[in-house]
């Protein structure tokens, strides 16, 4: 099973350079939010930037990796950018990750 090392190795394999955090989500370690900054994404469009990781995930997609939350910036959008994590099965739009923390099913 995927662990929050495991999945922070694998996104450094694709971007060398990158300030990486993930979450795991529901503590079953195939949920996951991936927040990755990085200078190379200047000038690509968001579906680009997902793309680079996302291909690189597609051999342990569904099986080992059942979801991926995937927030890719430039240093300059993350100065300005909060609090970015949600669930991805949160009722089908997302639970932001402070309402997880507050009721206990993440620490």
């Amino acid at each position: 099973m995927p662990t929050v090392q495991w999945m922070t190795e694998e996104v450094q394999k694709v971007l060398p350079d990158a300030s990486i955090e993930v979450v795991d989500l529901t503590g079953s370690r195939d949920h996951f939010h991936v927040r990755v900054v990085c200078s190379s994404f200047e000038g690509m469009r968001p579906l680009q930037r997902q793309k680079i990781i996302l291909n690189h995930f597609k051999p342990y997609i569904p099986h080992e990796v059942h979801a991926i939350d995937i927030r890719c910036m430039t240093p300059e959008q993350a100065e300005n950018t909060g609090d970015t994590v949600f669930h991805p099965h949160g009722g089908g739009t997302g639970v932001h990750i402070k309402s997880l923390r507050k009721h206990g099913h993440i620490e």
